[in-house]
């Protein structure tokens, strides 16, 4: 389908390089890296060469000066690369932790923190999450406290993509007593600062090829000129941010979605079973046209949503609803696309497990699916 007037030829340009990339230098070694837990810096570096990392952002600022829709195309296609978690870890530094430093910082925070992380030679990591505190922003407890031209900061923070290697943290930080979003300030912090530790990498049910880490904050010291964008302001920045992460976030549940119908079909198309192809059931058959359908309609909605936002516009209640119904949608299709394989999909050596399992985490990152429904039923005026 064209999806007009979301795609270029230039979009389908790079579709194809994307694609040719993962083909050749990731899906091939998925495997060792989910068993490893992790897979080499060397992928950033290779995608900042390529110019990967920053394809939505502007030239002068290290990006490629493209749209909107082409970091839709990065997010889909690199969530077919066999794993969730590589595409996870790659969203984190163009989609998460770098647009507030994009949009709120300032020309010295750009040229220390943006352009190296474009370039892939600085990870970025986004830390909101506490071990008390996760959809509850407004509920952050690490602390940054003034000491003249210094901050100090204590706290903790969890389930932190790209944690055990960031080089820094676009962190959420506390900043005064008042318990409202006033309290509420973003710092950059470097991760070879006195008092920054790693607690522990944390064990995953899926997305196993991306670190993800516990976060510890001992008397952080940062110079004031690494508090990023206003103090006080922080809430409604990162709640802008999470609106471009749900975005990422939908795309990439698209990407996943689609790998797993593609496995499920060309094995409907091969397991033969009372003498015929199992894709020639009824059953079968009609279960795959209502997944194609279920991704098609996920798609409609995810580029109309993102078209508006592309346009400056932040229309949260659309983007929630993007965001809930194509986590959700990823995971039944991969679920039925599991039950496709019958006994095998349930073992380790087919794929499909994998997709399975890293299904399950778009419905709780960047927004649980709950938070999402009680943001869309309060925009409803309920």
């Amino acid at each position: 389908m064209p999806y007009e007037p979301y795609f270029t030829e230039e979009h389908d340009e790079l579709r194809k390089m994307i694609r040719k990339f993962v083909e050749k230098e990731i899906a091939p070694f998925v495997d060792e890296w989910e068993e490893k837990g992790e897979f080499p810096r060397s992928v950033f570096t290779r995608m900042g060469e390529l110019g990967l990392l920053g394809l939505h952002y502007a030239e002068e600022v290290g990006g490629q000066g493209g749209d909107y829709f082409s970091g839709i195309v990065l997010a889909e296609e690199m969530n077919k690369c066999g794993c969730g978690g590589v595409p996870m870890a790659i969203a984190v530094q163009t989609d998460m932790a770098t647009p507030p430093i994009y949009k709120f910082g300032t020309k010295d925070q750009h040229e220390r923190f943006l352009k190296p992380a474009l370039r892939g030679e600085k990870i970025a990591a986004i830390g909101i999450t506490e071990p008390n505190n996760g959809s509850d922003v407004m509920g952050i407890q690490t602390r940054a406290r003034r000491e003249g031209d210094e901050w100090v900061i204590n706290g903790a923070k969890t389930f932190i993509t790209n944690g055990t290697r960031a080089d820094f943290i676009t962190l959420v930080t506390r900043t005064c007593d008042d318990p409202g979003p006033k309290g509420i300030t973003l710092f950059l912090v470097e991760t070879n600062r006195p008092g920054f530790s790693v607690g522990k990498k944390l064990d995953k049910v899926g997305m196993r090829s991306s670190d993800t880490a516990e976060l510890i904050f001992d008397n952080v010291c940062v110079p004031h000129e690494n508090l990023l964008g206003e103090e006080g302001k922080g809430f409604y920045q990162i709640m802008w941010q999470l609106q471009g992460e749900r975005m990422v976030g939908a795309a990439g549940a698209i990407g996943g979605a689609e790998h797993a119908y593609d496995l499920a079909l060309n094995y409907a198309k091969t397991r033969i079973a009372f003498n015929q192809p199992i894709s020639n059931f009824q059953v079968i058959a009609h279960l795959l046209a209502e997944m194609k359908t279920q991704i098609e309609t996920c798609k409609e909605l995810t580029y109309a949503t993102a078209y508006r936002f592309s346009k400056g516009e932040v229309p949260s209640k659309e983007i929630s609803m993007t965001k809930l119904a194509a986590a959700q949608m990823s995971h039944w299709v991969a679920d039925r696309a599991l039950q496709i394989f019958g006994g095998n999909g349930y073992m380790a050596e087919y794929p499909i497990e994998r997709a399975w399992r890293d299904s399950r985490l778009p419905r709780i990152g960047g927004g649980t699916d709950e938070i999402m429904k009680e943001i869309i039923a309060k925009q409803m005026g309920l």
